[in-house]
């Protein structure tokens, strides 16, 4: 099926579209994503043999699988990382956070991170990585590190750990040969690293989805709340909130500010790092 047999999807079908993709996630397409949006609906069309926008909405919206919505979460989320980005945050956790946190916990507590968007892996393994090369306090006190994501695929990519040079490059030689099985261009992290990873499909703005992720130490959520609008990320605001031990810290991504969304949290400076604080009087 070419192009050309499809419809045209019209003004009236991309802001149907809009609105329940934000709806279910949160994420808003601006009219300047309008060419993306409509080459990626065009994309399932295709696939999924539909000739209208109209047949392929109804067709996906009520898929009682869910299946079909999940594959256009997937085409519509753009995943770009690669390890230690932003490392000073790393730097961080293991000089600062990580010690503060243990001396807060009773002997035998695991500490529990939860690294959200997974995208392809690489920010939990660097947690990973980071704990076992730079925090001491490793040598006794257990680490849970969960990562998440909306987009299903992403998390299969993570799941098996391969990865371009590209994705490596921030990476020490020693580190590298460390961790990675290097093998035609291509590294393979290896497998103590890769199980010491949950991983888990979950959307931040499902109510019911987030009940199961609670009682966290410490967060990285990077860049995914400038996907949002001003309503969404108060939602998630909450959401990350609800999910954290009193005490506990998040970091965001360089260019999101917590404190224009809400006041729930205490600016917390490491150096030039900033990190949030759920407040202690908060209650779990």
């Amino acid at each position: 099926m070419s192009s050309a047999s499809l419809d045209k999807i019209s003004t009236a079908d991309f802001e149907r579209f809009r609105s329940l993709f934000y709806r279910k996630t949160g994420i808003h397409f601006e009219d300047g994503k309008r060419y993306f949006v409509d080459k990626r609906l065009y994309e399932r069309m295709k696939v999924t043999g539909h000739t209208t926008f109209k047949s392929y909405f109804t067709f996906m919206r009520f898929q009682a699988s869910g299946d079909e919505f999940q594959n256009l979460v997937n085409a519509m989320t753009v995943n770009e990382t690669y390890f230690f980005r932003e490392d000073y945050q790393f730097s961080a956790m293991t000089k600062h956070i990580m010690d503060e946190l243990d001396s807060k916990r009773q002997p035998g507590e695991d500490l529990r991170i939860w690294s959200v968007p997974s995208s392809t892996g690489e920010e939990p393994y660097s947690i990973a990585i980071q704990l076992l090369e730079y925090w001491k306090g490793i040598s006794h006190r257990d680490v849970e590190i969960i990562s998440s994501d909306i987009d299903s695929k992403v998390l299969q990519a993570a799941k098996k750990g391969l990865y371009s040079k590209r994705s490596v490059q921030n990476i020490p030689v020693d580190i590298q040969r460390k961790y990675f099985v290097e093998n035609s261009g291509q590294f393979q992290l290896i497998e103590d690293i890769r199980d010491s990873v949950s991983f888990t499909l979950a959307n931040i703005l499902s109510s019911s989805n987030m009940k199961q992720f609670r009682h966290f130490d410490l967060i990285f959520c990077r860049n995914l709340l400038i996907y949002f609008d001003d309503d969404s990320r108060k939602r998630a605001a909450q959401v990350l909130y609800d999910a954290m031990k009193p005490g506990g810290y998040i970091f965001l991504g360089h260019s999101e500010s917590m404190s224009r969304i809400t006041s729930m949290f205490k600016i917390k400076r490491f150096g030039d790092v900033i990190a949030y604080q759920k407040p202690m009087t908060g209650g779990e």
